[in-house]
This record gives C-alpha cells, structure tokens and sequence, in this order.
C-alpha cells in the first residue's frame, strides 16, 4: 500500500507520517469491523431492561476510550506522533467511512468512543399486543438484544400515559416481535443478552410436563437468534437443546467475592463454605477451593407426597455434613425466589450454632413477600448480609435494605459482548480463576 493512495481511498493526501499512521489506521478501520470503532456493533434494550442496558453502554464505552488510549499511548511512542494528530486522522476517517455515530460532538483532536444503542420504539396496544420498531438502518450489523424478562415493575410504553406490569411470557413476546423487526432489516447476526433465562426450572421432565427451558431456546433459534448470553443459568443440560444456537453461561464469582470481602476477611480462618442443597454443590465447591476454605453441605430431606407451593416447602429434615459452630457461613446458590427454603437452612444453620451467615444469589428474584420475610428473618439474628446482582432489576423497596447488598455484573456483560464482535476468546470471562487469585493477592498485599 503506497502513502498516496491511503488505505485504498482512493483519495489522495499528502500527510506527515503517514506510513505509520497508515499501518496504524489499516489495523483500526478494517472493512470488516474496527478495534475502535465498532460501527457494526449495536445494542437495543427492551422495556425493563433499560437500567442494565444504560450501565452495559457505559462500560463498553470506557472499554474502547481505555483501549483507544492505551493503543494511542504505544503507537505515539513507538513511532513519536502526537496523539492529537492520531486522534485528528481517526476523526477524518470516519467523516471518509460515513459514521456519523462515532463523528457526533466529536472535535478533530479528541476520541469519542461511539454510541452503540439502536434507537427502538416499543407499543403496547390496549388488547395487549406489542409492537417493535428499528428507527436507524441495520443492515449488516451485529445486533445484541438486552432483556430482563422477570421485571414486573410497571412500565411506560410509546404513546402511553398508562404503567402496566408485564409477566415472563409478555417480555418474551416482545423479545420475538424485536427478533423479527430486525431479521427482516437485513441484520448480520441476532444475540441475546438474557441476565435471567427464562423457564430455567422446567428443565427435567418428572413425568407429563413440557421442557420449558428447551422449548423458548429452540423457538428463539428458529425466529432467527445466534447466540444466547445469560448469568448462571439453573442446568447446564440446557444448551444440549440446540442444535445452531450458542449459549454463553456467565459466572458472578468474582462480582460477588468483591463484595464478600466488605463483610468478611476472604482469609478469615473461620469462614466455612456451606452448599444449601446437593444442586449446589460444585458452585460452593467453586467457592471452598478459590479460598481454600472447608466445604460443607446441607442435606435436605423431601416429602414428595406434598406438593411444594408458594410459602410453603415439603422439606421434613435437614442434615449438615460438615461442622459451622461458632463459624462464619458463606453460601451461594443461583436464583431466590420466595425464601421460604432459604431462610429454613439459615434457622437450622444458627441452631447448629453458626457466628455469622452470608448468603450471595446470582439471580435475586424475591418474589411475592419475600423482601418482608427477610426483614423479619434478620430482625431475629438468622443472617447478616445477602448479596444479589443486579442481572434482576430491585428498586429501593429492597436496595435500600441493611442487609442487602447489591453486586454490579454489568461490565461483565460489556465485556463479553465486545470479545464476542471482535472473535476475541472467551475464556478469560468464563474461568475467573486468576482474576480472583489475583485479588486474594491484593489482600494478603495489603495486610503486609
């Protein structure tokens, strides 16, 4: 590539450094997708999600300025450029490539890292039915799709004056209705950004009832969706369910050990890791082995005969393999719902004469009174903290809490979906294993 015809233009110009400043730019502004400026990326958040998705925005753009200035800060020394004149270049070929997303507000001199969200119009008409509308052109893009679908907190649609609840089943319908507003806009490729996957429960079969879990993967897969990214999700057995869908399992671990450590020393030589139930096991063991702390298990004892319903648990027993007197316990599991089951392990945990009990869930969901059960459990000593993500939306009825914390999974998130646009690996994101040896580390530096 010869400096007069620049990165293949077809434009002449006469510019200083403008050998390496090609090499630079050719890297950046590949025809394909750009490190930098992404301009085929873009993300649309549904209703409920807005929170989540506005937080997800925030870190993807500190994630390019960061890697901008660091990828400047080597090039600027390498080649002794000023990085106001890179900056002025990178300007200029997006005025030359037509992106007015990255170029808005934008002087020559400076990076602006670029306005990912897709401006999207939601209705929800009066016998129910909904309706998605793409207001910017697609075309080629790779789209992610971010949805709470467990956020019955009431909403405002397009035109509306009125606030309505949704359920489950009507996030999801609004989750098709989006997928085929942009299948037939010519997208490259569709994902879904689910914190929460739906159905997750329904995923043995007992006896005559539906897989659930199974059914809306395989139905987003035929509406035309690659890839679906989510936190935790209750079965691994579910991905088996597809056969060109990809499920990407996110992991809170090291989110949660973050906040764990504002409790409790993560090296508090009585802290004990306790599973709530077999089911738990291998993400308390997780837990026991990162901390090299002992693992114990808690073994519930069912009576099947009863059917278990909400406020109510055919739990008859349980038994504790392991030993928590005068312990600090530290359980996690994936998803709460009612508490009843929880705050029963807890009250049998502290008359086995457990210090101090903490518990983390990835999933926080504290359906119907369960938010009042807990305020009750914790009036009479049963716990002290439990942490939740944000992957499900709270507002102040439960963030403002004493005993709840909440964990910020959104640059997680953030992260993924830029590896996952530029076929960077994953892996770093699902084994935090070395992240959080590296904050042990940081710990033990600072007692020193």
């Amino acid at each position: 590539m010869d400096d007069e015809n620049f990165l293949s233009l077809g434009v002449n110009f006469q510019l200083p450094y403008l050998s390496p400043l090609a090499n630079l730019c050719y890297t950046w502004y590949s025809p394909h997708m750009s490190i930098l400026r992404p301009s085929k990326l873009g993300i649309i958040s549904c209703p409920g999600a807005e929170q989540f998705s506005g937080k997800v925005l925030h870190h993807l753009r500190k994630l390019y300025t960061k890697q901008y200035q660091h990828l400047v800060k080597k090039i600027s020394d390498r080649y002794e450029m000023d990085p106001q004149t890179i900056a002025k270049y990178t300007a200029m070929l997006d005025e030359i490539n037509g992106d007015v997303r990255n170029t808005g507000g934008c002087s020559p001199g400076e990076y602006n890292a670029p306005n990912f969200q897709v401006p999207t119009q939601f209705t929800r008409f009066a016998n129910g039915e909904f309706k998605s509308e793409v207001l910017q052109s697609v075309r080629g893009m790779r789209i992610f799709i971010i949805q709470d679908v467990t956020n019955s907190y009431p909403l405002k649609f397009h035109d509306s004056d009125e606030h309505v609840s949704l359920t489950v089943n009507d996030h999801i319908l609004i989750l098709l209705s989006v997928v085929n507003a942009l299948r037939v806009s010519g997208v490259q490729s569709i994902h879904l950004v689910l914190p929460t996957y739906p159905y997750s429960r329904q995923h043995k079969k007992k006896g005559r009832e539906a897989l659930m879990a199974s059914l809306f993967g395989q139905l987003m897969e035929q509406s035309g969706v690659s890839r679906i990214i989510t936190l935790d999700i209750h079965s691994k057995e579910i991905e088996n369910s597809f056969s060109r869908l990809s499920l990407e399992n996110m992991h809170a671990s090291y989110q949660i050990l973050l906040n764990l450590r504002k409790v409790v020393p993560l090296d508090d030589p009585d802290l004990v890791i306790v599973s709530p139930d077999t089911g738990a096991v291998d993400r308390n063991k997780f837990f026991s082995n990162t901390l090299s702390r002992p693992l114990a298990l808690l073994y519930k004892e069912r009576d099947y005969s009863k059917v278990s319903k909400v406020g109510e648990s055919n739990i008859t027993k349980m038994t504790l393999l392991g030993e928590v007197k005068d312990k600090v316990v530290f359980m996690c599991d994936d998803m709460l719902g009612t508490g009843g089951t929880v705050i029963k392990a807890m009250e049998n945990l502290k008359e086995m004469g457990a210090r101090k009990i903490i518990i983390a869930v990835s999933l926080p969901f504290f359906n119907g009174n369960a938010i009042e059960k807990f305020d009750d459990a914790y009036k009479r000593g049963v716990f002290d903290r439990i942490i939740g993500t944000n992957a499900v939306y709270h507002d102040e009825s439960l963030l403002s809490k004493e005993w709840y914390i909440q964990s910020d999974v959104t640059d997680l998130f953030a992260r993924i979906i830029s590896r996952l646009h530029h076929g960077r690996p994953l892996s770093p994101l699902l084994n935090s294993n070395k992240i959080i040896k590296k904050l042990l580390r940081e710990e033990n530096h600072k007692k020193g």
